[in-house]
Formats: structure tokens, C-alpha cells, sequence
């Protein structure tokens, strides 16, 4: 398929294609039908390791052949895959007959083939894959893109620590920060929802059609089938093995996983709307590109674009996001086919979560602060030095002082001349009123400065 084919559909495998290349092999069809070949091939190999079954021992060319089929797997193969499944109208069985015609030459292998797929269900496959699916995807992709957007913050943080800014509380003038500390706040927001993200078991099992180990305790009732299935799943394939279940792993591992990527997305929503804010309001400028156009008619125009993609991807994510968390711990009875064609939108949402951190982290390349506009805010808006100055006052209990500040300085604007002659009347002890007089908007930071740290 030609993933920039200008009729496709989705956007993902259209006008975006060339940025999501780094998922095509992962969460895409093939990807999914590579970790169902790969997983029956291990379990198929795991069999021959049980002496209760009585197979035969594996050569190590034959253990080479098995894993040559999963190593040279490409999309000529995935298409053999496809064409078997057109004709049994059933993706898992479909991969159980490929790997059963792949070993059809070897004596050995084409004699035990019907282990192939041996005590399965097709869901004790699919959750596996899946389960491989995101904690590739998790190491390989998510984890990597959002830590770049972490060390671009951090770098962003320990650059501007000590420039003071106006805040804005309401959308009206607040007290000081620096920008650092500000940049630094999200910085810290997202690496607690990593070290979640990082740490969120992803589970999986192999136990039959309801859960029951029902058809392998019927054919070799001697083997201790729980033990080789917790053995399989964690020492083999490296998930977490859920030991409980109905025919489906019942998913809530996934949405535990999609809603600490919702959060994730979250948090980066409500930087690149403040990015943006401060973009509009010149605290920031962008670096301008070469040949780049703003507008189709204002030439003049550098516009936010890039924090503007960003927050609409997020969105679509997680309104994914949030039917896969919904959807998928919830199934009929047993259980019923819905999660099937659910799940294999799990890369449509984490691809437009993707598609977005690149976006974001693009625009935070291109930020230059505006120091100039930052001071003259700072400058313009004296008033608000009244907190420190009442709260000196209400050290010292002086009666009503919140209330002769507030007449003093509500909704007006006041210079530092006019601050320092209010100041000067108060009966307060001179250390006091010198430390207040000393007071501009741009140090009146607190400790914001030592907080990046």
C-alpha cells in the first residue's frame, strides 16, 4: 500500500504519513499479525519443552527455521497471511495455516504441526500481540518522543528560571513568577505521569476458551498448565500474567495504560494553550523559516501553528482514548466480539497522540523569548506590589490593611513613585519599610528562581 496515497482516508496514512513512519511496523496490520506469528511460534517451541507432551526434542535448526519465519516475516509474508484469510474469513486461524504450511517441508516439525496453535483460542493469541503491541510501542516510541519534550522543557526551565513575569490570574495581572518556574511546573506534572506510564503492567494469559485450562487438562491432565502458562507469559514474552479470566484478558491493564497517556495529553493540551497564550501576548516569538508562509493573505503573520496542531491532535487522542478506557473492561458474559474491532483503533489514537508530541516539541524548538515585552509588563503594572505590602502590614497589625490597599490600588494603575509615598506613611518598623521600598514587580519573585532545581 502507498502510505501517501492522496485518496486515503485517514490523515494518519495520508497528508501525515511521513512523520508516523516510525509506527508503520508496530501498530499497523502487519504489526499485529507479526506478534501473532511470533507468539505461536514461541508457544508451539515452549511445547516441545514439556516431557509430559512426549514430542520429540527440537534440533537447533529446527528452532532456527521457527524463528527465521518470525525474523523474516515481511509484508510479501503478511500478504500470504491476508490471502489465507480470505478464504477462512478468520485472522488468527489464517496465521495458524501459514505457519503450518511454512513447516510442511520439515519431517519433524510438519509431524507435530497440529500443536501449532495447541489449546488456544484466538483471544489467548490477540491479547498476547496486543499486550507486545504497546509495551513495544511504550519503550520504543511513546516514552522517547515525551521524554524529548521533557528535556526540551527542562532546558527551556534552567534557561529562563530567573526572568520574572507578570502572572496572570483570571486573565488579570498576578503576582510575579519567573518563566522558568512556570515551564518547570509542567515539566514536573509530566514526569509523574511517566514514571506511571513507565511502570503500568501490561498483562496477559493463555489459559482456553473461557479461562479454564479446560481442553489442555483434558488432553494431558498431568502438566500443571498454570504454571506453563505464567512461565510462557512473563519469562517468555515479558508481560505480567493475569492469572484469572474469561476467554478475553478483560483489558484493564488497557485502560489503566489509556488514561495515563489521556492525562499525559492533557497536561501538554494546557501547555500549548498557555504557549500559545504567551505567543499572543509576545512573551514569546517565534524563529522564523525560510520559504514558511504564515497566511494565504497577511504576509506579516508567524502564526502558532505548530502548538495549534498539537492541541488539536491531543484531542482526537484522547476522545480515543477515552471509548478504548470505556469500552474495553466491559464484555458480555464471557465474552462478545465488540473489543475486537475496537482494539484496532489502539494505533489510530496513540498515533494522533504521537503526531501531536512532534508538533509540540517543534514549536518549543522555534521559541525565543521576548525579554523586552516581558520587563515592560512588568514595568506597566506596579500594583502589584499591593499583596506584600498588606501582608507587611498585617505583620505588624496594622488595622484594616487589606482594605487601605484595596482602595488604594483596585482597578488603577499606580507608579512606583506612588507606592513609595504610601509606604513611607505606614507605622511599621524601618527594616520592614525598607525591604518594601526596595520592592519592584521584576524581583518581587519569591522563591520561584530556587524552585527549578
Amino acid at each position: 500500500m502507498n502510505t501517501h496515497n492522496i485518496q486515503n482516508i485517514s490523515p494518519l496514512d495520508g497528508r501525515y504519513a511521513g512523520k508516523l513512519s516510525s509506527l508503520n511496523t508496530l501498530v499497523s496490520e502487519f504489526g499485529l499479525i507479526k506478534n501473532r506469528i511470533y507468539v505461536e511460534v514461541e508457544w508451539f517451541k515452549l511445547l516441545f519443552t514439556l516431557p509430559e507432551l512426549g514430542l520429540a526434542k527440537l534440533s537447533a535448526n529446527e528452532v532456527q527455521l521457527l524463528d527465521d519465519i518470525v525474523t523474516n516475516f515481511d509484508e510479501t509474508a503478511a500478504a500470504e497471511v491476508k490471502h489465507i484469510e480470505a478464504t477462512a474469513n478468520h485472522d488468527v486461524k489464517a496465521v495458524e495455516y501459514y505457519l503450518k504450511d511454512k513447516i510442511r517441508h520439515n519431517p519433524l516439525l510438519h509431524k507435530y504441526s497440529e500443536f501449532i496453535h495447541f489449546a488456544c483460542t484466538s483471544e489467548d493469541i490477540n491479547n498476547l500481540s496486543y499486550g507486545l503491541m504497546l509495551k513495544q510501542l511504550r519503550q520504543d516510541v511513546l516514552l522517547v518522543e515525551l521524554q524529548a519534550i521533557q528535556d526540551k522543557l527542562k532546558q527551556l526551565a534552567f534557561a529562563h528560571k530567573d526572568v520574572a513575569m507578570m502572572c496572570r490570574t483570571h486573565g488579570q495581572p498576578a503576582s510575579p513568577s519567573t518563566m522558568g518556574k512556570e515551564l518547570y511546573n509542567v515539566y514536573y506534572r509530566l514526569e509523574r505521569q511517566l514514571a506511571q506510564l513507565a511502570k503500568q503492567q501490561i498483562l496477559g494469559k493463555i489459559n482456553g476458551a473461557v479461562g479454564n485450562y479446560n481442553a489442555h487438562v483434558v488432553s494431558f491432565p498431568q502438566v500443571n498448565w498454570p504454571q506453563v502458562a505464567q512461565h510462557f507469559v512473563e519469562s517468555v514474552l515479558g508481560l505480567t500474567f493475569n492469572p484469572l479470566t474469561t476467554q478475553i484478558e478483560p483489558h484493564d491493564y488497557m485502560a489503566e495504560y489509556f488514561d495515563c497517556m489521556r492525562r499525559i495529553n492533557t497536561i501538554l493540551i494546557d501547555l500549548a494553550r498557555d504557549l500559545w497564550g504567551y505567543i499572543s501576548i509576545n512573551y514569546f516569538k517565534q524563529k522564523v523559516v525560510a520559504g514558511e508562509v504564515g497566511s494565504s493573505t497577511m504576509p506579516h503573520k508567524v502564526n502558532p501553528i505548530d502548538f495549534e496542531n498539537s492541541e488539536g491532535n491531543l484531542g482526537m487522542a484522547n476522545a480515543l482514548l477515552t471509548h478504548l478506557s470505556e469500552k474495553l473492561p466491559i464484555s458480555r458474559f464471557q465474552r462478545d466480539l465488540t473489543d475486537s474491532t475496537v482494539q484496532r483503533n489502539i494505533g489510530v489514537a496513540l498515533a494522533y497522540g504521537v503526531l501531536a508530541y512532534n508538533s509540540l516539541l517543534k514549536g518549543l524548538n522555534k521559541l525565543e523569548l521576548n525579554q523586552d515585552i516581558i520587563k515592560h509588563d512588568l514595568a506597566q503594572n506596579c500594583e502589584l506590589l499591593a499583596e506584600p505590602i498588606q501582608m507587611v502590614m498585617r505583620k505588624h497589625n496594622v488595622a484594616g490593611a487589606y482594605e487601605q490597599l484595596k482602595a488604594l490600588t483596585r482597578g488603577k494603575k499606580l507608579s512606583l513613585a506612588e507606592l513609595h509615598e504610601f509606604i513611607q506613611q505606614l507605622a511599621i518598623p524601618t527594616e520592614d519599610k525598607a525591604r518594601l521600598l526596595a520592592l519592584t514587580p521584576d524581583n518581587y519573585i519569591g522563591l520561584a528562581s530556587s524552585l527549578v532545581k
